[in-house]
């Protein structure tokens, strides 16, 4: 039997679907009971193995609270309907990260830090952990 391997851009938007569920709180089965479907089917549509066709898509978007484009943010080949200005091709660690339930806990909690010098503190302890320069901003 051939592993059939997801395309990229139903990878993507299966990470994002998993980013806002998990961002907002939310469990697979509360979705899929939401959808009326399993959280099963939940998982194959996060994981990139089925497709999300377009109704589906939108009730998704509904549930979720976001606009049926937040899921193509970002996505494999969206740099040429952008005339080539978007973030070069590996900028899906961001998601990938932010897929994560440390990414997550890590972005919340950091983006309750009001303190805007102690923000810049946190990302240079950071990068000095990770051994590299902390980016101009």
């Amino acid at each position: 039997m051939i592993k059939k391997t997801p395309n990229p851009v139903d990878k993507h938007v299966g990470s994002r679907v998993r980013m806002r569920r998990v961002l907002i709180g939310m469990s697979q089965e509360k979705l899929g009971e939401a959808l009326g479907i399993t959280f099963q089917q939940i998982q194959k549509y996060e994981k990139g193995a089925n497709r999300i066709g377009a109704s589906r898509m939108q009730q998704i978007s509904n549930v979720l609270g976001v606009p049926v484009s937040y899921f193509f943010d970002d996505a494999p080949g969206a740099e040429t309907a952008r005339g080539g200005l978007s973030e070069a091709p590996g900028s899906d660690y961001v998601v990938d990260f932010l897929s994560t339930t440390e990414g997550l806990q890590l972005n919340k909690a950091f983006a309750r830090i009001s303190d805007a010098k102690v923000r810049r503190k946190i990302v240079e302890l950071v990068a000095s952990l990770a051994d590299v320069e902390p980016a101009a901003g």
